[in-house]
């Protein structure tokens, strides 16, 4: 069987590392900076190098193609070199490379194919720089309103537009080469997991069925301000204690629903934040995700069951944004799975907890994602880690999960 190598899968990930390297282990590389567009370069001028047609559309995503035998849709494979502020080296960018090293090997190796081979980058998939987040694949897939994403301003430079950066990044190209049902037959999308489960379990390769769906709520604890110092408690209207309480009560009925569901209050505002002011006005929100619908629903339950006066402070909430589960292509899944075990490597089925542009694109193609292990769980962060060796079986899972697709369609 042939496989992926070793030395250049390698060398692809310690020369990406370089561009917007932190000197810490990280990167910051955010869409369209100067470290993205070198990024880019780089990108450009490999996939030349091995023969590959370069294309970009309206909103900078780049399409890289090796020409097939036969005049059929192409099969798709990329991911996002956008970054977080101090993100890792594999978040996103593995997929690129992955996908690099599947065109290089079947160039190199004289691998025939009758469906021509695109690597794609999609442009700020992280929102980090520009908000929303996987904002060029929800434009191409019709998520967004394409003039709504472009007068987004940059989070680093006050008032400089996504527009801006796109007119002057050099890459935006023509919407006729977007990527497009009728001339696409498949996409696989390679990404680290970013958690702990295949590590934890020493599996090799994660099959990926679909992404979880969650909802994302805000509640609002309404109290009275007072001096801290002169305010009786049995008087108090302590918004903070309120949210506390009813924080403690989401964890201890949450809990009791299915092991796989994840929740997290990741952001907490207290007014007026002063040390000896009661707080009067508190603001909490709630992630939870799950794959299956139906315990979405109960942890709708949950919520709703919670008083709307709580240690004597108002309670209100509503939904933030939320999204349905998606389901990946069964056929393509089951691609993944049979090259995983022609591989020789260990591996499970998995749902994704985030968000990658593939759930959007599964709109518009058949789509299937791969992960690999993620050291020690971590993501979005500097010690963001995944061994060559794992690397290395992702792109091999790639390989024959593209060459399968080719033979069989």
């Amino acid at each position: 069987m042939i496989q992926c190598n070793y030395e250049r899968m390698e060398d692809k990930i310690k020369t990406f590392s370089r561009f917007g390297d932190t000197g810490k282990g990280g990167i910051t590389r955010f869409s369209l900076s100067d470290e993205a567009l070198a990024s880019r370069e780089e990108f450009v001028m490999r996939m030349e190098a091995i023969g590959a047609s370069i294309a970009t559309d309206d909103m900078a995503n780049i399409y890289a193609t090796i020409a097939g035998t036969e005049d059929l849709p192409a099969i798709v494979s990329g991911s996002h070199m956008d970054s977080v502020r101090q993100g890792g080296n594999y978040d996103g960018i593995l997929g690129v490379l992955t996908a690099m090293e599947v065109a290089e090997t079947i160039v190199k190796e004289k691998i025939s194919h009758r469906h021509p081979i695109t690597v794609i980058v999609w442009t700020n998939e992280e929102g980090a720089r520009f908000e929303p987040a996987m904002m060029s694949s929800g434009v191409i897939c019709g998520k967004f309103d394409k003039e709504t994403m472009l007068a987004s301003q940059a989070k680093d430079i006050p008032g400089y537009t996504f527009r801006e950066a796109l007119e002057k990044s050099g890459f935006k190209g023509k919407e006729e080469n977007r990527l497009d049902s009728s001339k696409t037959k498949a996409l696989v999308e390679l990404h680290i997991e970013q958690g702990p489960v295949l590590e934890a379990e020493g599996m090799d390769i994660g099959v990926v069925e679909g992404v979880c769906g969650m909802i994302n709520y805000e509640f609002t604890f309404t109290g009275q301000a007072g001096h801290a110092g002169t305010t009786p408690m049995k008087y108090r209207k302590d918004a903070l204690y309120a949210a506390v309480k009813t924080i403690q009560y989401l964890h201890d009925e949450l809990d009791q629903l299915d092991s796989k569901l994840v929740y997290t209050t990741g952001k907490i505002s207290a007014h007026p934040n002063i040390h000896t002011i009661i707080p009067d006005e508190v603001k909490i929100t709630l992630d939870a995700r799950h794959q299956d619908p139906e315990v979405i629903k109960q942890v709708l339950a949950v919520i709703k069951r919670i008083p709307s006066v709580v240690e004597q402070c108002e309670v209100s909430y509503e939904e933030a944004w939320s999204r349905k589960t998606v389901s990946f292509t069964t056929e393509l899944v089951d691609y993944v799975e049979k090259s995983a075990q022609e591989c020789c490597y260990s591996n499970r089925r998995i749902y994704s907890g985030p968000g990658h542009d593939a759930q959007f694109a599964i709109d518009l193609v058949p789509t299937t994602m791969i992960f690999v292990p993620s050291v020690g769980g971590h993501s979005h962060c500097e010690i963001e880690y995944t061994p060559v060796e794992n690397c290395l079986k992702g792109a091999n899972v790639l390989l024959n999960t593209i060459l399968h697709i080719d033979k069989e369609h």
